[in-house]
């Protein structure tokens, strides 16, 4: 699993350099913890919930394998769809109040799909769900563009990917206890209530956009034809980024089931994994704050590189669990970053609009990651897929280097964004 935020053109974005928060030194993350992370962290956990019952559920209403993996895909599919109406949506509305919307709408999707008699109603939901659910991480990302100053805006940025996956953590701890004592569908109804609750919080949020409301956003299209080598440059390096992480949830599975790990030592093995992200998290975002951003992206896509080269090794839940461990260093370290990356070349005048594009690139990779792996898979052996993947992801870690070092010498030169 990654956001946006003023209204219209919003400023105080990376373009400029500022933050929104004023002072540097009376700068606290305490203060900004409450409107600023417990709604990620509330509305996750509905997320983390639903993410590992999805295919069960589509499979109760009578959905196939094929049909089962298709409503799990729904998900990405949603966030991709929606990536670049969102920046549109915020540009107009700003952070909050499209922040209450995005909650309210997953609340009626999440809840519509606790009662659906239908596969293809609970296909709806969600897509529907996805669709929020980008707009909800845009609208945060902007957001805290504002509310955090420059000078610890990695480290705020790394703290939100860090509650999204803390929610995601506690989500199915959660959701098994429910589907225990209420059966499957009752997960539906903890992120339906989740969502409502995230929606509320944010009413409290300050909402840097207001003043900006009444002007006509620009057209999205124009402004991404203006930062168009940004897109195609370090964009195509976030991508790369989205993949390489999506393939952890994609392969590992498959590998683990293919060595006969059973789905309950595979969920552990996700949930140390899990925990080993968390932990890096604030490391994470004061490596990117004081190092730059390349010293932490280049591990994200090497570590899984190096990951997927050791799998076709691994054959016992310890080595697949090594094999985990690795990538988990490496996308634990790198909490945050695109979003990061994402802040520091924004524009001012358009701010959420571009980073609607933004979110696409990583949304493309997110969802590039498993078909790849699907696509290797149907038509080689199964080990040839994390060798593959291996030998790209190690590719790719050139290109990341080179643009994320050029971003860095960019930013502390202070170049504008091509």
């Amino acid at each position: 699993m990654t956001s946006d935020g003023g209204s219209g053109g919003s400023s105080g974005g990376g373009g400029t350099g500022d933050g929104g928060a004023g002072d540097d030194r009376d700068f606290r993350f305490r203060d900004i913890a409450a409107v600023a992370y417990l709604p990620s962290v509330v509305s996750s956990v509905g997320h983390g919930a639903v993410m590992p019952v999805l295919a069960i559920h589509a499979g109760d209403l009578g959905a196939g394998t094929a049909l089962a993996a298709f409503v799990v895909a729904l998900l990405g599919i949603g966030q991709l769809a929606n990536s670049l109406p969102s920046g549109a949506l915020v540009a107009r509305l700003g952070e909050r109040r499209t922040l209450v919307i995005a909650g309210l709408v997953d609340a009626v999707a999440m809840l519509v799909a606790f009662f659906v008699p239908s596969v293809w109603l609970l296909c709806v939901c969600v897509f529907v769900s996805g669709m929020s659910w980008t707009a909800f991480l845009l609208a945060r990302q902007g957001f805290l563009i504002d509310a955090v100053p420059l000078s610890h805006r990695a480290r705020g940025m790394a703290l939100l990917g860090g509650s999204m996956r803390l929610g995601i953590l506690v989500g199915p701890l959660l959701g098994a206890l429910l589907i225990h004592l209420f059966g499957v569908r009752s997960v539906f109804l903890l992120a339906a209530s989740a969502s409502l609750v995230s929606a509320l919080i944010v009413t409290r949020m300050p909402d840097f956009g207001r003043v900006r409301r009444g002007t006509v956003p620009l057209p999205v299209h124009s402004v991404l034809w203006e930062h168009r080598r940004t897109l195609l440059t370090l964009g195509v390096a976030v991508i790369i980024i989205g993949a390489s992480r999506s393939v952890r949830t994609g392969l590992l599975p498959l590998w683990a089931d293919h060595v006969h790990i059973s789905a309950a030592v595979v969920s552990l093995l996700f949930a140390v994994a899990a925990t080993i992200d968390i932990l890096l998290t604030l490391p994470g975002g004061w490596l990117l704050d004081t190092k730059g951003r390349r010293v932490v992206a280049v591990p994200v896509v090497l570590a899984v590189g190096v990951g997927c080269l050791l799998l076709p090794l691994a054959d016992s839940a310890l080595t697949v669990g090594l094999v985990m461990a690795i990538i988990a260093l490496g996308n634990g370290l790198g909490s945050g970053i695109v979003m990061t990356l994402g802040a520091d070349v924004a524009p001012e005048e358009g701010r959420s609009q571009f980073l609607g594009g933004w979110r696409l690139c990583g949304d493309i990779g997110n969802t590039g990651g498993p078909l790849l792996v699907s696509a290797v898979a149907a038509i080689a052996p199964l080990a040839a897929a994390p060798v593959l993947i291996g030998v790209l992801a190690l590719l790719g870690a050139i290109w990341v280097g080179h643009w994320t070092g050029k971003a860095d010498r960019d930013r502390r030169g202070g170049a504008a964004p091509a």
